[in-house]
């Protein structure tokens, strides 16, 4: 008799394994079967199809999709490189897009040249109703599902949040044969990362505009997705496929009052850290600096880290360049992004200028971003809600006044004014100030450091102040 192929919870199960797949396979004392991941059945599959092995599958349930594709649209040269370049290697892979470039575009032609049962992933509930639309739009024959934001629906074309996906991934797992992933950052975190691994899925294809994270975790991805396939920066498409664009780097000092206060702290929290051993350079040692502050020293400790990070996020000198853009583009639609709630808070009382945080209501928030693409609010500012999943084509200046912290958000934050458009020309402006740990991830995340300063220097002095609160 053909050995026969299982799922269950999330695991490929085999009473008797044949040769040529033991290696992804273990023994489970308890149910007496070996068990492999669920994202091993390709290769399992396609080992055993290769030895001439045959199994009966009951582990897969996949199903073929009829797409009528209704999108009447030439694809860019760079969507088109991406897409043949995902199926070169074998329909499993990242692609790094900016954005603007239209990453959505390239996963509808994976789709339509890959009709077989599909699960989307992204972030946010914004990023599930854009996507939501957009394949009923390219696909209107098909009915597309939605997981998520109070929906549950059962459909072979089915769009989710990373989060619903994730808590229903064993239900999911042996149903769909291709696994996209919006904005695949998110995929290797611990809660989500369960949908690739129990997921059978042998077509996979990620999508980010930089898939960097500031744990490391973003080589799991090439087990977890495949490998980059494709790439590609904002300049290679910047006149083209995007916006022309430059980037402006503003440098303001602290005051001289400011300076001597952010020093003292930065001293305050470095002496404690010395003592207890700890180095911020890492997320387990920012882990460490917070269970050290339970203690009263440790409190004291993390208190001068805050008002330090305060200082160098909302000095005076930055307000007063904030205004000096906002006077030199009178009618550009702009964002303003900072850091921290406070910030942002600040800068709308102080300029009367609408905002959005995470505190914002939904339908609240939904509102401002119609106003400021009618054109009826010229400026929003931001803290970090607005860095992926919302597209405001109408924007072209940017103003990151706080927070220059990692790669992946600086191109997020350039991404929301590329959207290209007759005679636009986009400029994002950074603004840090001088001697603190703004200067510092500025220069690290564009390889350079300040003069006659080592990296020795920078770790004693600054440690990392960009770390979570």
């Amino acid at each position: 008799m053909r050995p026969t192929l299982r799922l269950d919870r999330g695991t490929l199960v085999l009473r008797e394994v044949p040769e040529v797949v033991a290696c992804w396979f273990t023994w489970d004392a308890r149910s007496q079967n070996h068990r492999a991941p669920g994202a091993s059945y390709r290769p399992v599959m396609e080992a055993l199809r290769s030895a001439g092995v045959s199994v009966v599958d009951e582990a897969a349930v996949f199903s073929k999709l009829e797409l009528g594709f209704a999108r009447d649209v030439t694809p860019y040269p760079h969507q088109m490189a991406a897409l043949r370049a995902w199926k070169d290697a074998g329909r499993r892979g990242v692609v790094v897009l900016p954005t603007g470039a239209g990453k959505t575009l390239v996963a509808q032609l994976a789709l339509r040249d890959t009709p077989r049962s599909a699960l989307i992933c992204v972030p946010t509930l914004d990023l599930l109703q854009q996507w939501y639309a957009g394949l009923v739009a390219a696909f209107p024959d098909t009915n597309v599902g939605v997981l998520g934001g109070g929906s549950h629906d059962d459909t072979p074309l089915l769009v989710s949040t990373y989060d619903s996906a994730a808590i229903h991934a064993e239900t999911l797992a042996g149903t769909y044969a291709f696994q996209i992933f919006d904005e695949c950052h998110h995929l290797p975190s611990d809660f989500t990362r369960v949908i690739a691994q129990m997921g059978l899925a042998p077509y996979r294809l990620g999508l980010s505009a930089t898939p960097k994270r500031s744990d490391g975790r973003e080589r799991d991805l090439d087990d977890l997705i495949g490998p980059v396939v494709y790439s590609v920066a904002p300049d290679e498409l910047a006149g083209d496929t995007l916006a022309d664009y430059r980037e402006t780097i503003i440098r303001v000092k602290l005051s001289a009052g400011e300076q001597r206060r952010y020093d003292d702290l930065i001293r305050q929290r470095n002496d404690f850290l010395r003592l207890q051993g700890i180095r911020l350079g890492s997320l387990e040692g920012w882990t460490e600096f917070i269970r050290a502050s339970g203690s009263p020293q440790g409190r004291a400790a993390m208190r001068a880290h805050r008002e330090a990070k305060s200082l160098a996020y909302g000095t005076e000198g930055k307000l007063r360049v904030l205004e000096e853009i906002l006077a030199t583009h009178p009618s550009a639609r702009t964002l303003i992004f900072t850091d921290d709630n406070a910030t942002v808070y600040r800068i709308s009382r102080e300029f009367l200028i609408p905002a959005i945080t995470h505190q914002t209501p939904v339908k609240e928030r939904h509102a401002m971003l119609e106003n400021f693409r009618s054109g009826d609010y010229r400026i929003l500012v931001t803290s970090r809600v607005l860095n992926e999943g919302v597209d405001v084509p109408e924007a072209s200046v940017a103003v990151v006044l706080s927070g220059t912290a990692t790669e992946r958000e600086h191109i997020q934050r350039l991404g929301r004014i590329l959207r290209k458009s007759e005679g636009k020309q986009a400029v994002l402006y950074e603004v840090i100030t001088e001697g603190t740990s703004e200067e510092r991830v500025s220069q690290q995340r564009r390889g350079q450091w300040s003069p006659g300063m080592s990296a020795q220097d920078i770790a004693d002095h600054y440690l990392d102040l960009n770390a979570p609160d």
